[in-house]
């Protein structure tokens, strides 16, 4: 299948096997991988760097299968949910850096197509978003105020 702003095929990646338990080299309880999400999320790390940490550090192969619950779904219950979600976090970051650069070479058409493929990207998922009332209704990503969008 094709890229959605190129014309060209993605390779293909491995996928996870199929399971449905934990398997049984994993000692780590549902408290303590709580307890370092909780940790890890409050020095200012991302969701996924969360699940890298506790896959390399701590012998957890995968969240879900430890603890019958996402990342994000831990931090939803201990209120500590992130403002916008990782992937639209990410897109908009990427956007922010163009539009510097672009302040400074502006010329550079590569990247104001790169840009504009970034936001497209983000007006995608923003609106994904708020049909699955991840984000309210009344979320606008505007590039002017974006900066302060990503702060936590």
């Amino acid at each position: 299948m094709a890229k959605m702003h190129t014309r060209t095929k993605g390779k293909s990646g491995s996928t996870k096997p199929i399971r449905s338990e934990s398997p049984a080299w994993s000692t780590a309880t549902t408290e303590e991988i709580t307890k370092v999400v909780l940790d890890l999320w409050k020095q200012g790390n991302s969701t996924s760097v969360i699940g890298m940490v506790l896959r390399d550090n701590y012998g957890v192969p995968d969240v879900k299968l430890a603890t019958g619950k996402k990342v994000t779904e831990i931090l939803r219950d201990n209120s500590e949910e992130p403002n916008v979600p990782e992937d639209l976090y990410n897109l908009i970051v990427k956007a922010i850096g163009l539009r510097k650069h672009l302040v400074v070479n502006n010329k550079d058409v590569h990247n104001k197509r790169s840009l504009q493929s970034a936001e497209s990207k983000i007006r995608r998922l923003v609106k994904y978003y708020q049909s699955t009332k991840v984000l309210p209704i009344d979320w606008k990503y505007k590039p002017e105020t974006a900066e302060m969008l990503i702060t936590r």
